[in-house]
């Protein structure tokens, strides 16, 4: 793919070239990562000491291969993951995001059955929070798609499933902003503290929720927790159930957001697509999906080589880091045909948009509800709805995808 000069940009030399820090990538990362999969697809990058991924077939193979470990402790001494561990004092803290096993194995399979189990049940609720949410949105003139519609819906839904407080979203929101710089591996020491002080707020509030539903229960995923624990069914600590409501609060939170925003732009830029999508409704589930090939929401994850081995045909060494591009890897030519189209009438292989394997994302299905909802219920209620002229800024976090701010007319 050429730049705006008519050449095919260098091929990139370096991890951070890939990311959100520089402001062409953060525009648009996908010829940069063409680059590196035509002519690099395994980069060494000795500065982040870390391996980096972005063929289809190598990263399909990484995420799902169980050999694999994730917890930044694991990883060699100066590695980008290094950087992503969020409590120095208490190092191994952490969400099943980054947790190996046996904890893993012991903490996700509850969490997973009682969450999914709770969306199950609220999927009326959910749906009513999305229509309410569109429904009040101005009815003509111009308005800030993501401060209307993507950030509320999924703050409301993720805390009406946990059972939060409502009258404070737009703490949880701001807790969430400052937790998942966590996950930002070259942070200032003002993002750090941040961090700090946003986990610090919600570890005391859910300590706080836990006591109060233990003492009095409620119908939510926070009692359904402790319900769990008391029972004998589940062996979580309080640190465990405290700390992925944490996970699900800004992993549920944020990166829907994103989805909601990056679909909807992606509509409002592809006029036939979204002519499809009105025309047959039927196609809402696929639209999802090839949204989240096309502009999915979390552009990377990372593996933890355990023991010497060869991957992607590359020798690696034990506790180096593999950084895999699941935004490269859905549009591998391999893989897709005409990858660079969207288009949702097309019956397209699986994206790995959620990563995969063990730690495939556990939001995955409330995501796909709420995404799918949205573009349904929001072009029914603005069907003539078009996008001003405007430059789209896009987030500044490495390895996330997502709009700052969307202005569309209706």
């Amino acid at each position: 793919m050429a730049d705006d000069q008519g050449s095919t940009p260098a091929v990139p030399k370096s991890v951070i070239e890939v990311t959100a820090f520089m402001p062409d990538t953060r525009t648009d990362p996908h010829p940069k990562l063409k680059a590196l999969r035509d002519n690099c697809p395994v980069m060494r990058d000795e500065m982040a000491k870390t391996w980096f991924l972005t063929r289809y077939g190598d990263i399909r193979e990484t995420v799902n291969d169980r050999s694999f470990v994730r917890h930044p402790l694991n990883s060699e001494e100066g590695s980008i993951s290094r950087q992503l561990i969020e409590d120095e004092e208490n190092p191994r803290r952490t969400s099943i995001l980054f947790m190996d096993e046996p904890d893993h194995s012991r903490v996700r399979p509850p969490l997973a059955k009682a969450f999914y189990a709770r969306i199950n049940k609220m999927k009326p609720e959910i749906e009513a929070i999305i229509d309410d949410t569109i429904e009040a949105a101005p009815a003509a003139g111009v308005f800030d798609l993501m401060a209307e519609i993507a950030v509320p819906i999924p703050v409301t839904v993720i805390a009406r499933i946990l059972g939060v407080d409502e009258a404070r979203l737009p703490e949880f929101r701001q807790w969430s902003e400052d937790v998942i710089l966590g996950l930002n591996p070259v942070r200032t020491p003002e993002e750090t503290e941040r961090m700090m002080a946003g986990g610090a707020a919600l570890d005391a509030y859910f300590t706080e929720l836990m006591d109060a539903r233990r003492k009095v229960p409620a119908d939510d995923l926070i009692t359904d927790m402790v319900q769990l624990q008391a029972s004998g069914e589940a062996q979580l600590s309080d640190d465990d159930v405290r700390i992925n409501l944490q996970a699900l609060l800004v992993g549920g939170n944020l990166t829907t957001t994103d989805l909601i925003g990056n679909g909807v732009w992606l509509f409002l830029t592809h006029p036939d697509q979204l002519a499809a999508l009105k025309a047959n409704p039927g196609l809402g589930a696929q639209a999802v999906e090839e949204v989240l090939r096309y502009e999915a929401p979390v552009s990377a994850t990372s593996r933890i080589v355990e023991k010497d081995k060869d991957v992607a045909g590359c020798p690696m060494k034990e506790h180096q880091v593999v950084f895999c591009s699941l935004a490269s890897a859905n549009r591998d030519e391999e893989a897709f045909e005409v990858p660079e189209a969207f288009d949702i009438t097309k019956k397209r292989a699986s994206h790995i948009a959620f990563g995969g394997g063990p730690h495939i994302c556990i939001g995955a299905p409330l995501a796909r509800i709420e995404a799918r909802r949205v573009y349904q219920k929001l072009f029914e209620r603005f069907p003539d709805m078009k996008l001003p002229e405007q430059d789209i800024a896009w987030r500044a976090l490495p390895f996330f995808r997502g709009i700052e701010k969307l202005e569309v007319r209706v």
